[in-house]
């Protein structure tokens, strides 16, 4: 297209669009729309909500084959689709110090490695022809494979599914290469100071050798080798150790049988132990420190210490807690934002976990020199709310944000059969979500101050500072006479350095 030609509609656009304008603000002033611009926008508080509908759970069902295998099948027919996730017991908290990165890497290299059939490149090949997919990973707490493909070409799919949890290769060639990823991440981890934060705090809390907080070193990772994934793979990867997990439009008399076929002659292994979870204490009691980083022109800031898990009688009140401490109106928002000014994101939260203690955990980002204010701020929050009762109008606020962002867990099937197979996973009643539901719309304003002044521990909260230390001003000897210096220099690669 010429440059004149472009020129000319250019100018025959603007044309249209303030011919469109004119019309639009002569409407508005023939019909006398003044009304909208004069009404008066109500407050968030005072904004009137419809009552959430009754949730309910989509119709499942569930059955066991003859190997051990546990399997659930949801139909839901509004899109030619059908996704599978098969989950297993076991997770990176099951490998060895020593071999920090193991299971990771096992958990990738299961499908990037190829099957004993279907070489990398092949599988890959026959997955894109179909718009399909299967993925694995190994988590710190799961193992986890999973599928998506049309409903016309699920056999096929499911067929490569199947081959990747019996059959995977463990290519030396994909190892090599996902080895050198990580060490590319290894070399990066410094990049983000919210990342050097998190990482250095979770040492904090669980300690530098627990499974819930040690990381890769290019020592760990030098010691991994292929026999070691195909051994961490056939430690766990049995039928009567996994759930599997199928949603989608199907017909489940057909799924059934393919599922018997394909996935029915798998043998088991009888003598698998159950996991033994690796015990958790706090590492810290208490303490402030400190990561210097001198390019940075304010501070993240996480402080707390170690919390609990979902099936304590108390975590719906505790989760009232984070909806008056938390959000737009929050406790934390008004006085640390809003009257303070001190910070864009603040938070503070009681995070659980399924099956080990998680954290109570607060923090978020301000300029160096109001690193201390912001500390002792939130600190005093945290003070406050055990010591004052918090008001009816705290309590509805609260209860009303957490129940009404029950309806998100349950926005389609395929999230919903999720949360019915993790429940089963870690040992959870099936309808552990409406027990929660129901315990949250009970919780009273007097179960909030007692739940605060028995989880929230002031005297142990630990405090992580990564920030300009020259900048911070006041000093953070201010908030305790001793302050530790954490060193996060990554050890060199000593593989690079033969080479």
């Amino acid at each position: 297209m010429s440059k004149n030609k472009k020129l000319k509609i250019s100018i025959k656009y603007t044309k249209s669009l303030r011919f469109i304008t004119a019309l639009v603000i002569a409407f508005l002033l023939t019909f006398n729309f003044s009304w909208v611009a004069t009404a008066a926008a109500k407050h968030y508080t005072d904004l009137q909500f419809a009552p959430l509908p009754e949730i309910k759970l989509p119709e499942y069902e569930r059955f066991v084959l003859k190997n051990g295998l546990v399997v659930y099948l949801m139909e839901d027919h509004e899109l030619p689709l059908v996704s599978g996730t098969a989950l297993i017991k076991t997770g990176s908290r099951l490998e060895t110090g020593e071999k920090t990165g193991l299971a990771e890497i096992a958990g990738s290299l299961m499908r990037t490695g190829g099957t004993m059939n279907h070489p990398p490149d092949q599988l890959n090949e026959i997955l894109e022809q179909r718009a399909a997919s299967v993925e694995t990973d190994i988590d710190e707490t799961t193992g986890s494979a999973s599928f998506e493909s049309l409903t016309e070409d699920v056999e096929t799919v499911f067929g490569l599914f199947a081959e990747v949890l019996q059959q995977p290769a463990f290519s030396q060639e994909k190892l090599d290469l996902i080895k050198t990823q990580v060490r590319g991440s290894i070399a990066r981890r410094n990049d983000d100071p919210g990342d050097i934060a998190s990482r250095e705090f979770k040492k904090l809390i669980y300690g530098e050798n627990s499974p819930y907080a040690r990381t890769v070193e290019y020592a760990t990772l030098d010691k991994i080798n292929r026999e070691d994934a195909v051994r961490f793979y056939q430690k766990y990867y049995y039928p009567n150790n996994m759930i599997l997990g199928i949603v989608g439009d199907f017909n489940p008399k057909i799924m059934g049988s393919l599922i018997e076929q394909k996935l029915g002659n798998w043998q088991p292994n009888p003598n698998i132990a159950n996991i033994s979870i690796p015990e958790v204490s706090p590492a810290k009691l208490g303490g402030v420190f400190a990561v210097n980083q001198p390019q940075l022109t304010q501070s993240n800031i996480l402080i707390g210490h170690l919390g609990g898990k979902f099936d304590n009688p108390d975590y719906p009140a505790l989760s009232v807690m984070n909806g008056v401490l938390n959000g737009f109106g929050g406790r934390l928002f008004n006085e640390l934002r809003s009257r303070q000014g001190l910070a864009y994101t603040v938070y503070g939260y009681w995070s659980s976990r399924f099956d080990y203690p998680g954290m109570f955990i607060a923090g978020g980002q301000t300029r160096s020199d109001g690193t201390v204010q912001f500390i002792k701020a939130l600190k005093a929050e945290i003070q406050r709310i055990q010591n004052q009762p918090i008001t009816a109008k705290e309590l509805n606020y609260a209860k009303e944000s957490t129940l009404n962002s029950f309806v998100f867990n349950f926005q389609d099937p395929s999230q919903t059969l999720s949360r019915l197979m993790r429940y089963e996973y870690y040992g959870y009643p099936a309808d552990f979500l409406f027990r929660y539901q129901k315990a949250v719309k009970e919780t009273t304003t007097a179960d909030v101050q007692r739940v605060a002044k028995k989880y929230l521990k002031p005297e142990n909260i630990v405090t992580l500072v990564v920030g300009n230390q020259t900048a911070i001003t006041p000093p953070l000897t201010q908030l305790a006479s001793q302050v530790t210096s954490i060193d996060v220099t990554i050890p060199k690669d000593q593989t690079q350095a033969q080479n």
